[in-house]
């Protein structure tokens, strides 16, 4: 995979404080999100990336010129790779360090297999996107890529920077310190680029817009810029490549009854009256065999589903993706037994997918939902063999967790 440092745009630290202007993806910013970021700074990024009235496009430029204008967004210097690292505590109080780095890598068609996708996406959500930077034509957020390095060649050379001042240092609304490095040394590039070229990179997050990236370069072929897109890179060997699930949330209203008797035609039940409990079970549970949670509306009581034998060679879908538990939910019990169609599954009409596990577990303990299923833990080798093999992921698998800030780094393409 041919990858190539950022001409990168940033923010002017002499100008702002990085904790005013950065903010996440566009696609976790809620209204009322999106309103304390716009009073806390003039200049926040989500200016540009969440627009708010009905000239959004056009604003977001207008916005992005005068910033640069005041120099309050400017160039770097080089050429540039930015190194970054993400330190949170996990809920059990562990610090979790995950690294990585921000640079451009060469657009590719699926059909190479040199870029994998591992989840399906919405239309909707692309053309907004390509909207945006049609308007602007600027990336401001990056695509999650991971490779795999067993050697950890790039973990090694970038050593010598940790002890240098960082070149950013902001701590996010979620308490997740970002410490970032420039690397601008040719060398040092180097190391990065001779890693990468003979990788197989995977989308953990932002096929959306890789793939907003791939149009926008197709209708852009004059444009040499175009032909690359900004990503993060992690590796698949680090420890702290933390994955979360996404449950799922039935908001048709079904009762307790026709449910549990719909589920245990391919489940055995195990009941547990002990929410952490619960959640310990389904982990260990699914290390055997595809094992997954269940909450009901009005019913204290926490059930663990684990497939019954031979259930899983019954779905309608190739091998590799019947062992994943989210294909079995979808096609045996949310298609079959609960009447979703594909399109309601995709554009979440009747259901809904929920990365927080306190909201998954309120909707059911507020009556808004009939049930919740709560999922397992994804596997890292099993979106891999996936991906490998040419199939996707149900949409909404995977939470890769910290998210992205937007506002570390701006890819102009012009």
């Amino acid at each position: 995979m041919e990858v190539l440092p950022l001409n990168a745009i940033v923010y002017n630290q002499e100008k702002v404080d990085l904790a005013d202007v950065i903010a996440p993806p566009y696609d976790v910013i809620d209204e009322k999100y999106q309103d304390d970021l716009y009073l806390r700074s003039e200049f926040n990024i989500v200016r540009l990336i969440l627009t708010k009235g009905q000239n959004r496009y056009s604003d977001a430029k207008k916005y992005f010129e005068d910033w640069k204008e005041k120099e309050v967004l400017i160039k770097t210097k080089k050429p540039s790779v930015f190194y970054i690292i993400q330190k949170y505590k996990n809920e059990k109080g562990k610090l979790i360090e995950r690294k990585g780095f921000i640079a451009r890598n060469k657009i590719e068609d699926f059909e190479t297999k040199k870029i994998l996708p591992h989840e399906y996406t919405m239309g909707g959500p692309k053309q907004d996107r390509l909207n945006l930077v049609e308007e602007t034509g600027a990336f401001f957020s990056q695509i999650f890529m991971v490779y795999d390095d067993k050697t950890k060649a790039i973990e090694k050379m970038v050593e010598k920077y940790l002890s240098q001042k960082p070149f950013m240092d902001v701590v996010d609304d979620l308490g997740v310190e970002n410490i970032v490095y420039l690397i601008d040394d040719e060398n040092d590039i180097k190391v990065i680029e001779d890693t990468l070229k003979d990788k197989t990179l995977l989308i953990a997050d932002g096929h959306h817009r890789y793939e907003t990236s791939m149009n926008y370069s197709k209708l852009h072929p004059e444009n040499e810029y175009a032909k690359y897109v900004m990503s993060y890179f992690t590796n698949a060997q680090d420890e702290n490549l933390v994955i979360y699930p996404t449950h799922r949330i039935i908001q048709k209203q079904i009762d307790k009854k026709t449910i549990l008797d719909k589920v245990s035609k391919y489940c055995d039940i195990e009941i547990l009256s002990n929410k952490d409990d619960f959640l310990e079970k389904i982990e260990e549970e699914n290390k055997k065999q595809i094992t997954t949670g269940m909450i009901l509306k009005d019913d204290n009581n926490y059930y663990v589903l684990k497939l019954k034998p031979n259930v899983k060679e019954t779905v309608n879908a190739p091998k590799v993706l019947q062992d994943l538990d989210l294909v079995v939910l979808h096609e045996l019990i949310l298609k079959n037994e609960f009447n979703y169609t594909d399109d309601e599954l995709m554009a979440q009409n009747g259901i809904k997918y929920e990365k927080q596990e306190p909201v998954a577990f309120n909707s059911v303990k507020d009556g808004s939902a009939s049930a919740c299923f709560i999922m397992a833990y994804p596997k890292m080798k099993d979106i891999i063999n996936i991906s490998s093999n040419g199939y996707r992921m149900p949409q909404k698998s995977t939470y890769f967790y910290p998210k992205l800030l937007s506002g570390i780094v701006i890819n102009p393409l012009k």
